[in-house]
């Protein structure tokens, strides 16, 4: 059976699991204002934000009056949501996420786990339907070698979603170090990426040399054209 309850975790322990219906208060507390669950930091407001469970998802609501809270996806190609001051009932679309609060030093937050999400089946299309057949887009072969030049841009981003890193052509032939690659075949194959098989295209105004490395590495992750499963194919 699907778990039904959504999980809230701090650094130390399960801090709240909640069934469809049933809310949270977060926030630093105190004896005239308790919560919670309790961020204890100086910088984070006494009641700072509520959630509340639905079905396969849940409800934020940012109860300060200054403070933009940040939930990012950790599964994710640096997926993230803000949410703005006073913003009620935002729905939280990732299954596992983590809500970030500036803090007195830095960040500061906690995880929450909400039920499995629920997929259908692919329908089957009938040989019999008219009409012209759907063009296909990102046509990527996975045993190619521009894939893996690609997976190799990606990767710092894989590892830490919040990452700006866009590797320079040096360290990606360090990093595909054994696969034979020059800085002129590392460059063919960002620019084939580019041109003909993701299609990127350069900001108005964009004179940085790394333009077509963090568009690719971008787009990529922002279709999960790849993934941490594409992390195995790196040496």
């Amino acid at each position: 059976m699907r778990m039904r309850t959504v999980l809230i975790q701090t650094d130390t322990a399960v801090a709240a699991d909640l069934k469809p219906g049933e809310t949270a208060t977060f926030g630093r507390g105190s004896d005239d204002v308790p919560v919670d669950i309790v961020v204890a930091d100086r910088a984070v407001s006494r009641l700072a934000g509520r959630i509340q469970a639905v079905e396969d998802y849940w409800l934020i609501s940012n109860l300060s009056a200054r403070r933009t809270y940040v939930i990012e996806n950790p599964e994710g190609g640096g997926e993230f949501v803000k949410v703005p001051p006073l913003r009620m009932g935002m729905p939280v679309p990732f299954e596992i996420s983590r809500v970030i609060l500036p803090a007195e030093h830095g960040t500061t937050g906690f995880l929450v786990f909400a039920p499995e999400h629920v997929f259908g089946t692919a329908e089957t299309v009938s040989s019999s339907s008219s009409g012209a057949a759907t063009q296909g887009v990102f046509p990527l072969d996975r045993s190619a070698k521009y894939f893996l030049v690609l997976v190799a841009l990606c990767e710092a981003r894989l590892h830490d979603p919040s990452s700006t890193v866009v590797p320079t052509v040096p360290q990606l032939i360090e990093r595909l170090e054994g696969h034979e690659l020059t800085r002129s075949g590392v460059n063919f194959h960002i620019d084939y990426l580019a041109r003909t098989k993701l299609r990127v295209k350069q900001p108005d105004g964009s004179g940085k040399a790394d333009w077509q490395r963090a568009a690719l590495i971008n787009l990529a992750l922002r279709f999960d054209l790849v993934t941490d499963a594409d992390l195995r194919l790196l040496p």
